[in-house]
């Protein structure tokens, strides 16, 4: 029972009844497919509503006690676990909303809590009222789906065009509601609701809120009402009723009443239908078909009993309510009769038949033409429906053409009274009173029946025959030119009836004759022949009557001459034109019987001229009548103001024609309607002023002033005359715009009216025109000059055109501009009351022209401020948006923008007025100071808060909006405020986009609901209602896009509204994106709604009819999910992340909508799969694949203009000037300044053969236009193509560098980055794919290729065990894959031929990060040879690396020279990035190119010259780099991938060579950039302009330039053996020796000192050689000598450098290293510190070890470097060696001491490396049980910036520990290759140096050492004596030499070093000298002295 007992929290009587109508809207007017399935289970589910319609569920004791516990025991809610406990006011409410509308407690609680959940929706309002309006709002629901399902079934009179599946479920249904008594259900319900009898029982129960409220309930009452009226109309339309219903709605029908004016309202008018079509049988006629079978179905001829039953009913019945409705349904009855007598089945009835006749004389007895006209067409709701309108039309005619005798008797019985009357008349007796007037009555009727006609039927064609005007070729009909047919029978008596009619008129019944032929003249074709009877009329008595007025009194004759003869007499009645006079005319004129004609005359001549052309040209031009001239006289003679009224609305419909219309303007000034032609400061004597302020204001009535601004509005609209006055005034139209704004709308308000309405009209007349005039307004320079015209001799200013009046007025704070406001503000007052008032529609259109005004004003402004500007005229204008913040009059606050805001709350009643608000408060948002102000006004008071939010979100919320793709068909009223309200909904969304461009406070935010006064990241959104949080737009914007989320078709929105769907993700997304909004928004959105993820699953959108739309739409959502993955993951939702990186790359199916609720087909379709068995493991497409490929790379392009007139260039040109950036930033041809030029030009053509070509010559312009609206087209389709890439692109690069490396399983990642690449690759290599959407691709492909390379890299470093699966491929993606991806990355770069250089850096870049995968890593040198034969080595397997780099080179091959030529050219020219990547591409193809093909082609082609020969243009930029201002590094870059480059080629010795003859060393000698030495301290000043630090300072910048070109020159060395090369670069020394040797002197040894260092000793090692000079063959002495003097100063300052760097600075150096470590730097600074000092010893040592070798094979001849004596290092070790000491004087020779000392050191640094080497190996292999502290200190080294190292996870942390180790491992044992090496060097320096002094070398006298020598180095001379320089050398020097030298070299040294050999050369296999070395010293050292 508690089951049973659980309230239904959407309350079962609103829920599911909206449901349900949803579902049947669908099904029935939305035609959607899938919804006829849900139809059938939604009916099966709603029947009983249907059956027991409008009954509420029945109250009873235990649901009462249920809802009384639920305050205490609580109350089960369905879908919601547990009990809930209510409070008791919630009870108490439930309780008397139960009594009062007599329904079940539980349903009165379930409706009360469906309130209080709807709130939001209904601010304002408390639950109770909310629940009012669903409980109406739910009968609605069931009304409306009963009458849709009625009127989806087949019948006799519509159909729908619906599947007749559909159509047979709803006519089985309906059938079956039918039989259970619906009709009679439904009239006891019509007669029961009532509003007036609800709101009485709503009011005792204070069930009514405010005037909103009161009128939403009465509006739902009155559709209930009507819905179930309409049901019954519907059915009768389609099927007759039962014998039964039918005489149950006549029995209703007995008892209505008529509304206050007489007229039945639209209920009953329904009901009055419904009969009329049980009672019809003109279908018949028809002859469709389907008649056998209509026939069957109609009761009147199938049953008796039927036609029995309703004949007595009718015939002797008692009388009704109402004797006109009793009237119609007796004439509707007898014309059916008579109809059915005619048929062979009637033979049957004529027992009733014959009593049509007295039927139809009862029905005229009792008035029914006077009913008709008076009851029903009196009803607003009659026009409405266009099967009423049909119904009566087809009562009418049947009338004259079934009963042709009772017509006859009708206009007999008319002549005879009229003959009464006019004789008493002429005896001057009372005319007999109780004259009959059937006639007139039935005239009059049809003149208003067919007087309107909304739907464009034109069913009055009926009453025209084609035959009769056949013979006049003037017409213009659709039935000339074809073979005469003969019209209908009825057709045929209908037009006899029009024309007897007209016949001998009796004057009683002319002004109704002439009112029946101004309904029937009403359309375009009927107008026409109505033209061509009037004028058939008059002509055949012209000849033989002499008199004036002749013919027919119905005739343009008699017409027209009738006017010229009142023209004529008033003329005379009217002597002067004096003012006296004209005040009290004569007015003995016209009688009120001939003023009643003459305007029932004119309105017809309106009519006909209003809707024909050709009776315009026709009449006008006709020369006896003139009518423009006659009734422009009658103006100005004394008639009733009402009569110029109707002159003018005549003169208006003339005025459509533009030929009329100009002379019209003239006639107008001429006769001075308006007195335009007076004096200075004259008042009007005469004319329209003076009749407007003198009769029309004191009659209270104002007929002439609306005629004449409606024939102005007319005629603005067709012609503006630029000289109209001219010679007689000032030309121009300001007389008359001033009169209307002076006269006419200023005082407006203040004018007395007799009738309330009438105020309005004539505020909406006069600002019509205003609105046409600024509407066609385009503001000119001319309009700001300050023009004259000659006028009577003197000058006078001359007008301005009317808009630009207009224009100034607005942007002035002028009467008109504040009356317009204040129009807007009383218009909100009266709308504001929600009641009907008198000129309510006219209000609103006034409202809609002010507001128009307003919107055009800030449209044009902009220019019209521009140009006033340009022209330096003296007037002061204001924008207009700060006019609007002006303060209002009457509330003393500046409101008019609220005003004009609130506009969007009343938008349900005019939706206009909310589009145009919306459009306005556009123009002003663009403002950032008017917005602040803005939320500041519209936030100010709470309540218009409230109601400006509201007005809102009900706009955006609105279910009627259509976005209306062809725009051209304005027939349907309904689709155009459906397109009105979806655009009002495009401005709202454009306003918040524009406004969320704009810094805090803006109107987004406060529209949004985010915090205002607090910081708007604060913000907490929730849903509307929570936390008393009001719906804001925010919320109407998710709703609008989640709708249809849950189905499987995806969002309804997006192909609904495609344009509005992309405006909401656009809104969406720049919430997330601005730093303000995004936290807020992503939690609510991740929260609450879940909306990404609900989104995504639908990509990718596809709309075959708005492509363009769907792409932006997944732009916008693409770009937010992008946002949402980089977020998620940077605050380490994994979950989240995870759940939408699964949705987007997942290529298993998985049952998305398992939980949707959409049961039925879903379930079907699931059991179907099931019982198929479909693999389930068979894969689908990965969501990201899908939505690239909704994005079509193909772009169909126009075909080239074909011109026969135009000249092509020219026409390219004035499209290219027409081109502008349009609102979505994408340049576009303005279509229509085209067509203007294009038609000017056409225009200005002169000559008759120009005239005879305009037609063709307007075809071609069309096919211009044509063809530039196609470029447009295609211009926004790439555009949003583009944008479309773009985003996919961000997507895809947050995807897989944003979120965490761990979520997405290698192999995976490997997997999705192949298919993302080749598919990608397919789509832009096809023939057809644009070029303007390969730059995205490229940056994607280049994105992905690097991803694809760190993955693989990271599982080669997590060790995946590749060293030997060459089988298996390469990492997780198999080799093929690989080999596809560089094969269709080499095809892209291809196929963008010579252009598109930017776009090759991005696949450059790509193609080096693919190469990188088979780059092998770096592995630690462990010094063992792993026991490995040489052969072994040789033969062993290949590895992955090698294979993959072999097969990538034969792919590359395989492209030949084409590729060699795009990548060579590339790196000679174009951009610098370009240039660097093509470089960096060449660079690597030739380092793993064994086989030297690209390197030959590089060096035969001709780019190794060119590059080599740039060297010469980067030297000027890089010299430019050097200079103080800021430098562009752009060629520095440059500079070094091209060393780089040339350093690759140097490595091979055929490429040294080859450089060598390209002139590279010379080049460089050229260069004087490395000249540019900057100061070593200057870069403390100048580095200051960089506080970023990424432009390095002078002197970081120099070694970026010198250093590649050292190492360059170092490598030509390496690779050249012969001295060639040698002597080059010692030709390069010698030239730069400055600079050189100033870097040898250098005294702060930094890092980058110590690099250049390094670099430069080497060279100088191999080149600064005696030997080298003796290779230049052409070298003569002097320049000879020069070279000695410089390698000897080069071989003194590495001397000197190598006494620095052993002895004073080591210590300091190796200080310096451990601090130099910043925070900031890698800690690998003080290994490479270590590095390049030892390197610089071991080059010095190894340059001493060349010049001993050079100098002599034997010690005897040898030179001598270093002096005799140990001493000298020991003295700098004191306890001060961190001081500076200066440098060794150069005078000095240094001693053996330093080789000791640094053969010591180099033997303690050896062993100190070796041990650090071995402790590294063994954490490296030892590496995972490394503890967690030493992982991170490994880490530290690697990661830059704290806390860096706690951010990464612990796979990440071992793959940077390893690659550490391996880094310190390799350091160590490049260090200990040195130290060995500097250990051999300086043992044999010091062998060869001992055994010179020790065996060859005499010791000289004291006496000798007066002679100092000249060169203390000892060059060899030619003699080959000793040498100079050691004459110094005393015996006691050399003992000392021995004897020190042996006690250095000790035991203990000896033991090290021999082991040195051991540790180091032998685990090289690798034999050196220490050991031989060791012995020799030894043996010398051991030698007794001599």
């Amino acid at each position: 029972m508690a089951a049973q007992m659980a309230v239904n929290s959407g309350a079962s009587l609103w829920g599911p009844l909206k449901e349900l109508w949803e579902t049947v809207e669908g099904a029935v007017w939305r035609r959607q497919a899938e919804s006829v399935h849900l139809l059938g289970l939604q009916l099966k589910k709603h029947k009983p509503h249907f059956l027991s319609l409008f009954k509420n569920p029945p109250k009873s004791a235990e649901q009462r006690e249920k809802v009384r516990k639920a305050s205490l025991e609580g109350i089960s809610i369905q879908g919601q676990q547990g009990a809930r406990l209510l409070p008791e006011a919630l009870l108490t409410e439930a309780f008397i909303l139960s009594d009062l509308f007599d329904m079940g407690e539980m349903a009165a609680l379930e409706l009360l809590l469906a309130g209080e959940h709807q709130q939001p929706y209904f601010p304002g309002l408390t639950r109770g009222l909310v629940a009012v309006l669903l409980y109406w709002d739910g009968k609605r629901c069931l009304a409306n789906s009963l009458r849709a399902l009625i009127q989806s079934r087949h019948g006799k009179t519509f159909t729908l065009d619906l599947s007749p599946e559909l159509v047979a479920l709803t006519t089985r249904f309906t059938d079956e509601l039918m039989s259970q008594g619906l009709t009679q259900r439904i009239l006891t319900l019509v007669s029961e609701i009532g509003v007036t009898r609800e709101f009485e029982r709503l009011q005792k129960q204070c069930g009514l809120g405010n005037e909103k409220h009161r009128k939403e309930v009465a509006d739902l009452i009155k559709e209930c009402r009507l819905s179930l009226a309409e049901c019954l109309f519907s059915w009768t339309c389609q099927t007759p009723l039962s014998k039964d219903d039918t005489l149950a709605l006549i029995g209703h029908l007995e008892t209505v009443t008529p509304e206050a004016d007489g007229s039945l309202d639209n209920v009953n008018v329904a009901l009055v239908m419904a009969l009329l079509y049980c009672l019809d049988v003109s279908f018949l006629e028809q002859g469709t078909e389907d008649r056998e079978d209509l026939l069957q179905a109609l009761p009147l001829l199938t049953e008796k009993e039927y036609v029995s039953a309703v004949h007595s009913r009718l015939v002797e019945g008692q009388p009704w309510k109402l004797p006109g409705l009793q009237a119609v349904v007796r004439l509707a009855w007898a014309l059916s009769l008579r109809a059915l007598s005619q048929l062979p089945q009637g033979a049957a009835l004529v027992e009733f038949t014959e009593g049509d006749e007295s039927l139809a004389d009862q029905a005229l007895l009792d008035g029914v033409f006077l009913f008709l006209t008076e009851g029903v067409l009196g009803c607003e709701g009659f026009t409405q429906e266009e099967f009423y309108t049909r119904r009566l039309h087809s009562l009418i005619t049947d009338f004259l053409a079934l009963m042709p005798m009772k017509v006859k008797q009708l206009r007999n019985r008319a002549d005879e009274d009229a003959r009464l009357v006019h004789m008493a008349l002429q005896m001057g007796t009372e005319p007999p009173t109780p004259l009959r007037k059937d006639l007139d009555h039935l005239m009059i009727l049809i003149g208003e029946f067919y007087s309107k006609d909304p739907f464009s039927l034109e069913l009055a064609l009926d009453f025209w025959c084609p035959s009769e005007s056949l013979q006049h070729t003037s017409l213009t009909g659709s039935y000339l030119g074809m073979a005469l047919q003969r019209p209908p029978h009825k057709q045929v008596v209908l037009s006899k009836f029009v024309r007897q009619m007209g016949d001998l008129l009796p004057p009683t019944l002319y002004i109704p004759y002439l009112r029946m032929l101004k309904g029937l003249a009403n359309g375009p074709q009927c107008a026409q022949y109505c033209l061509c009877l009037l004028r058939t009329n008059g002509t055949p008595h012209r000849e033989n009557l002499q008199g004036a007025v002749a013919g027919s009194p119905v005739s343009w004759d008699h017409f027209f001459q009738s006017l010229m003869l009142y023209h004529e007499n008033l003329r005379r009645d009217l002597p002067s034109v004096d003012a006296a006079h004209y005040r009290h005319p004569p007015l003995r004129g016209i009688t009120q019987r001939e003023l009643d004609g003459l305007t029932a005359f004119l309105q017809l001549l309106t009519t006909v001229v209003t809707w024909s052309e050709s009776a315009r040209l026709t009449l006008c031009k006709h020369p006896q009548w003139t009518p423009v001239v006659v009734m422009l006289g009658l103006m100005q003679c004394s008639i009733p103001p009402s009569l110029k009224g109707e002159l003018l609305h005549c003169l208006a419909a003339f005025g459509k024609s533009p030929e009329i219309a100009a002379s019209l303007w003239q006639s107008l000034e001429y006769a001075q309607i308006l007195q335009t032609v007076r004096a200075p400061g004259q008042r009007p004597t005469a004319g329209i002023e003076v009749e407007l302020n003198e009769i029309e204001s004191s009659c209270e009535e104002y007929p002439l002033t609306r005629a004449f601004c409606h024939l102005i509005s007319t005629l603005v609209e067709t012609a503006l005359p630029v000289n109209l006055g001219v010679g007689l005034r000032p030309p121009g139209l300001q007389p008359y715009l001033d009169f209307l704004r002076d006269a006419v709308f200023l005082p407006f308000p203040t004018r007395a009216y007799r009738r309330a309405a009438e105020k309005w009209e004539v505020a909406e007349a006069v600002l019509e025109v205003f609105h046409k005039l600024l509407r066609d307004y385009k503001p000119q320079p001319g309009d700001f000059l300050s023009e004259v015209v000659l006028q009577q001799g003197e000058q006078v200013p001359a007008h301005k055109p009317p808009g630009y009046s207009l224009m100034f007025h607005l942007l002035n704070d002028s009467p008109m501009l504040a009356l317009c406001l204040r129009l807007l503000e009383e218009g909100l007052c009266l709308l504001d009351t929600y009641a009907p008032f008198p000129g309510q529609k006219q209000l609103e259109r006034a409202v809609l022209h002010c507001l128009c005004l307003l919107d055009l004003a800030l449209q044009k402004q902009a220019v019209f401020m521009d140009l006033l500007r340009e022209s330096q005229a003296s007037l002061l204008v204001s924008p207009l948006e700060q006019l609007l913040q002006g303060i209002s009059a009457r509330s003393r606050r500046a409101d008019h923008i609220v005003n004009i805001a609130r506009y969007l709350y009343h938008s349900s009643t005019i939706p206009e007025a909310g589009l145009l608000s919306a459009k306005i408060l556009c123009h002003i948002a663009r403002y950032p100071n008017i917005q602040t102000r803005l939320v500041g006004d519209f936030t100010h008071d709470q309540t218009v808060s409230d109601k400006l939010m509201a007005g809102f979100v009900e706009c955006l919320d609105n279910e009627e909006a259509e976005e209306d793709v062809e725009k051209d068909d304005d027939s349907d009223p309904e689709k155009g405020v459906a397109h009105t309200r979806h655009e009002t909904k495009v401005h709202i969304l454009n306003l918040l986009i524009t406004s969320l461009e704009l810094k805090p406070p803006n109107l987004a935010l406060y529209l949004l609901g985010y915090e205002l006064k607090k910081p708007v990241s604060t913000t907490n959104l929730q849903d509307a209602g929570v936390l008393g949080c009001p719906r804001s737009c925010l919320h109407a914007i998710l709703s609008l896009l989640q709708r249809g989320c849950e189905r499987r078709s995806g969002p309804v929105l997006t192909q609904e509204a495609p344009h509005l769907a992309e405006l909401c993700y656009q809104v969406i997304y720049q919430l997330c994106a601005c730093s303000d909004t995004s936290g807020p928004t992503m939690r609510y959105l991740r929260t609450s709604q879940d909306f990404l993820y609900s989104h995504l699953q639908h990509l990718p959108f596809i709309l075959p009819d708005a492509k363009i739309a769907a792409l932006s739409q997944m732009s916008w959502l693409m770009k937010t999910a992008a946002i949402e993955l980089r977020v998620t993951s940077l605050n380490r939702q994994r979950s989240h992340t995870q759940r939408l990186l699964n949705l987007l790359l997942d290529d298993q199916p998985h049952t998305q909508h398992a939980a949707d609720g959409e049961t039925g087909m879903e379930e079907e379709t699931r059991s179907v799969s099931g019982f198929l068995h479909f693999d389930t493991a068979s894969k689908v497409r990965r969501k990201l694949l899908s939505i690239l490929d909704a994005i079509d790379f193909s772009q169909k392009v126009p075909e080239l203009l074909q011109l026969d007139f135009f000249e092509r260039a020219q026409i390219e040109q004035v499209i290219s000037n027409c081109e502008h950036v349009d609102k979505h930033g994408h340049t576009v041809c303005n279509v229509k300044l085209l067509h203007r030029v294009l038609v000017a030009e056409v225009n200005a053509l002169q000559g008759r053969a120009a005239i005879g070509q305009r037609p063709l010559l307007m075809e071609e312009v069309n096919s211009i236009l044509q063809q530039v609206v196609e470029r447009n087209q295609v211009r926004h389709s790439l555009s949003a193509k583009r944008h479309a890439l773009q985003s996919w692109r961000e997507l895809v690069e947050t995807l897989f560098t944003a979120c965490p490396f761990d979520l997405i399983p290698t192999d995976e990642r490997q997997l999705i980055i192949r298919d993302l690449l080749l598919d990608l690759h397919d789509k832009v290599l096809s023939e057809d794919a644009a070029v303007e959407l390969m730059p995205v691709v490229a940056g994607a492909v280049f994105t992905l290729t690097a991803n694809l390379s760190h993955s693989i890299l990271s599982e080669q470093q997590q060790g995946a065990g590749l060293e030997g699966g060459a089988s298996s491929g390469f990492a997780s993606i198999a080799n093929s894959a690989l080999h596809l991806i560089l094969r269709k990355l080499l095809d892209f770069i291809l196929c963008t031929g010579g252009g598109f250089q930017r776009l090759r850096a991005h696949l450059y870049g790509s193609l080096l990060y693919y190469l990188q995968i088979a780059q092998k890593p770096e592995e630690p040198d462990t010094l063992q040879t792993d026991g490995k034969s040489m052969w072994e080595r040789l033969t062993a397997p290949e590895d992955g690396f090698s294979k993959l780099q072999r097969e990538n080179l034969a792919i590359i091959e395989s492209y030949g020279t084409a590729l060699m030529e795009v990548v060579c050219r590339d790196a000679c020219d174009g951009h610098e990035i370009g240039r660097m990547l093509a470089l960096a591409v060449l660079n690597r193809i030739i380092s793993i190119d064994r086989q030297r093909q690209w390197l030959l082609f590089v060096c035969n082609s001709g780019y190794l010259r060119v590059l080599v020969e740039s060297l010469r243009q980067d030297d000027a930029a890089l010299q430019a780099l050097l200079t103080p201002q800021p430098p562009l590094l752009k060629p520095l870059y440059v500079y070094e991938s091209k060393m780089a480059l040339l350093m690759r080629v140097a490595m091979t010795g055929p490429g040294a060579v080859e450089l060598l003859r390209c002139g590279l060393v010379a080049q460089l000698v050229e260069c004087q950039v490395f000249d540019m030495l900057p100061e070593s301290d200057s870069h403390r000043v100048f580095g200051q302009r960089d506080p970023s630090g990424f432009i390095p300072a002078p002197l970081d910048l120099y070694r970026q330039i010198l250093l590649p070109a050292l190492r360059l020159l170092q490598v030509i060395l390496t690779s050249t053996q012969h001295q060639e090369g040698a002597a080059q670069v010692l030709h390069w020394l010698i030239a730069h020796s400055d600079t050189i040797q100033s870097i040898l002197r250098c005294q702060e040894l930094s890092m980058g000192a110590l690099q250049e260092l390094s670099m430069i000793t080497g060279i100088i090692s191999k080149t600064a050689l005696p030997g080298v000079l003796k290779m230049e063959p052409d070298v003569n002495s002097s320049t000879l000598m020069e070279f000695q003097g410089h390698i000897g100063r080069f071989q003194r300052q590495c001397l000197s450098l190598l006494g620095r760097l052993a002895g004073s600075e080591r210590v300091r150096i190796l200080k310096l290293a451990e601090e130099g470590a910043a925070p900031g730097e890698p800690a690998d600074r003080r290994e490479e510190m270590e590095l390049a000092a030892q390197q610089i010893c071991a080059n010095v040592m190894e340059y001493c070890q060349t010049l001993l070798l050079q100098s002599s094979a034997k010690a005897q001849f040898s030179i001598c470097l270093f002096s005799p004596s140990v001493t000298e290092p020991a003295a700098r070790e004191g306890p001060r060696a961190d001081l500076p000491v200066p440098a060794v004087p150069t005078s000095r020779v240094p001693s053996l001491g330093l080789v000791l000392f640094l053969l010591k050191n180099a033997a303690a640094d050896f062993f100190r490396f070796h041990q650090s080497h071995q402790q590294s190996l063994n954490k490296l292999q030892g590496l995972d049980h490394l503890p967690p502290e030493e992982l991170k200190e490994l880490c530290q080294a690697l990661v830059y910036g704290s806390g860096g190292v706690d951010k990464i996870p612990s796979v990440q942390r071992s793959v940077l520990a390893k690659r550490r180790l391996v880094q310190l491992i390799n350091n160590r044992a490049k260090l200990l290759a040195l130290c060995s090496y500097i250990v051999e060097t300086c043992l044999f320096v010091l062998w060869r140096h001992l055994e010179y002094y020790l065996l060859y070398c005499t010791p000289s006298d004291p006496k000798d050492s007066l002679l100092p020598s000249t060169n203390p180095f000892g060059v060899l001379q030619s003699s080959g004596g000793r040498s100079l320089g050691l004459s110094q050398v005393s015996r006691q020097d050399l003992d000392q030499l021995q004897g020190d030298v042996a006690a250095s070299f000790g035991d203990s040294l000896q033991r090290k070093l021999l082991e040195v050999e051991v540790i180091y050369s032998q685990a090289r296999s690798r034999y050196t000298f220490i050991q031989v070395l060791v012995r020799r010293i030894r043996g010398l050292l051991c030698r007794p002295r001599s």
